[in-house]
């Protein structure tokens, strides 16, 4: 989603903004279809899944399939990997051949969104998400990048730096202006997903790096509620109780955090907190207009140390990319690409100009 007109500045952190301190964004959550829907749907981890599950048919049909009678979908992306590197060739070749359409699928989601007016002139993606933290999404990506490249298609495809599970926490650190980080150890964070809630303490560590290159997640508590019975009330009581813990942490180890909580999320974060569309994978309904998260937490959170909570909220590709800020120091317009429940996406343009490297002189 872009829209339509951005602010000069952004001197106070909004509620799903289009202009971050750093950077605008000229789109997230963008949907695209053709004739099969979604065309995001083909580059997510559960379609690698259903290709996985498309290359062991024909072994199934002669009794040779390395997973036995195991469903796809109980798979784990270790066991995978192991039997890519050491298994059997059939079994190694079955992985290998979902990698490969995997591949080619991801390239052609990529070559669909450059032809979009909000993603024109892309230099680089970035591709994060969980899929990114396994060996099969390392070699999914290098393959696509291969594909675009025998294509004449100018652009980098890189794999996001920090651990996926950690870049949601880290990135929600530049949602805020450098003033509002100023003395402070740290911030509280939070990243919402389809399977997992994850907060966490964001170590700033601002006197090594004024850009937070060196910041990290210096605790975080994961609960996985796509593994229980749990309505929207019962998910949000869960998600205050895991902040309180993570502020009773930073007190007993003297880490002085900024009196914010920063927040990523899937779906369309309008300016008021709420989501407009795409929190279908959440527990309950988180689309209603009577539920507005930044409200419940700042209800049961009033205050971090002695000021009043602020919350900032903004979709969770967006997050996550801006955990890749310091890297990007020499391209003016990249993206992301996060790939897990589904497939997470955000287009950016710096709003500094590059730091291109000095060219040497002729005396050098």
């Amino acid at each position: 989603m872009a829209k339509e007109e951005a602010s000069p500045q952004a001197d106070l952190p909004g509620h799903g903004a289009d202009v971050l301190p750093s950077v605008t964004v000229d789109s997230y959550n963008i949907e695209i279809e053709d004739q099969d829907g979604f065309i995001g749907d083909k580059a997510s981890r559960s379609a690698f899944m259903e290709y996985v599950d498309k290359w062991r048919k024909p072994l199934r049909e002669l009794g040779e399939d390395p997973f036995g009678d195991k469903p796809t979908e109980e798979l784990s992306k270790k066991k995978l990997a192991d039997l890519l590197a050491t298994g059997e060739p059939e079994a190694a070749g079955l992985v290998l051949s979902a990698i490969e359409e995997f591949a080619q699928q991801l390239a052609f989601v990529i070559r669909r969104y450059l032809r979009t007016k909000d993603w024109r002139d892309t230099e680089c993606v970035s591709i994060g998400g969980g899929f990114r933290g396994s060996r099969l999404g390392e070699l999914a990506v290098a393959r696509a990048a291969l594909l675009l490249r025998a294509e004449d298609i100018d652009i980098d495809l890189e794999l996001i730096r920090h651990d996926p599970d950690e870049a949601g926490l880290i990135g929600a650190a530049h949602l805020l202006p450098p003033w509002m980080l100023k003395g402070h150890d740290g911030i509280l964070a939070v990243d919402i997903g389809g399977t997992n809630f994850r907060t966490g303490v964001v170590e700033l560590n601002l006197g090594k790096s004024a850009d937070l290159a060196k910041a990290k997640v210096a605790k975080s508590e994961l609960w996985r509620h796509g593994d229980e019975e749990v309505d929207r009330e019962g998910a949000t009581d869960r998600l205050t109780e895991m902040l309180q813990d993570l502020l009773s942490w930073s007190r007993k180890n003297k880490i002085e955090l900024a009196p914010v909580i920063g927040i990523g999320c899937p779906g369309i974060i309008e300016d008021d907190g709420s989501i407009d569309r795409g929190g279908q994978n959440l527990p309950g309904n988180w689309e209603s207009s009577r539920f507005n998260l930044p409200q419940i937490i700042r209800e049961n959170i009033d205050q971090i140390g002695d000021s009043e909570t602020m919350i900032v909220i903004h979709n969770d590709a967006v997050v996550q990319g801006l955990s890749e800020l310091p890297y990007m120091k020499d391209r003016s317009h990249w993206g992301i690409l996060t790939i897990g429940t589904g497939l997470g996406n955000a287009r950016f343009t710096n709003r500094k100009a590059p730091k291109k490297s000095k060219a040497k002189s002729s005396a050098d």
